[in-house]
């Protein structure tokens, strides 16, 4: 009964171990230091991906925003990973690609967006391409195949 008592504590230890959160970070948020450097009215983008490094995401658009995105992920077992941490700095630019704002948002001033899914219907029901190329055989006249004349 001795001889079991360290296999027991070692395969308990074993056990919990593997229970234990693991964490994942994701993305890139510049330091308050590096965001000190950038001045507002002055720095382009240009100078701004030079002092604190590309963005995360872009704008939609030609010449969009800045958006640095750093996530923090807790995964405990087999449950499914919750974010526990967000942070998304926005820099703004004006039409002339001068910086205009930076704005730090976290994860409680999130909302959440509802997407709704938008699928383009085809016009083929329930049918293989064997069946689509046999079934045009009928449909070609005669002008389709030496032209109108």
């Amino acid at each position: 009964m001795r001889t079991f008592t360290p296999l027991l504590g070692a395969v308990l230890a074993l056990s919990l171990a593997g229970c234990s959160p693991t964490f994942r970070n994701h993305g890139y948020v510049p330091d308050d230091e590096d965001l000190q450097e950038l001045a507002v009215g002055i720095d382009t983008r240009a100078s701004v991906e030079d002092l604190v490094g590309p963005p995360t995401a872009g704008g939609v658009l030609e010449g969009g925003n800045y958006f640095y995105v750093r996530s923090r992920v807790r995964t405990f077992a087999f449950t499914r990973p919750t974010i526990i941490e967000r942070q998304v700095l926005a820099v703004s630019f004006d039409e002339a690609g001068v910086l205009s704002n930076i704005e730090r948002f976290g994860l409680e001033d999130g909302r959440v967006v509802p997407l709704s899914r938008r699928v383009t219907e085809s016009g083929v029901t329930d049918t293989n391409i064997i069946r689509q190329l046999f079934g045009n055989i009928g449909r070609i006249g005669a002008g389709g195949v030496f032209g109108d004349n």
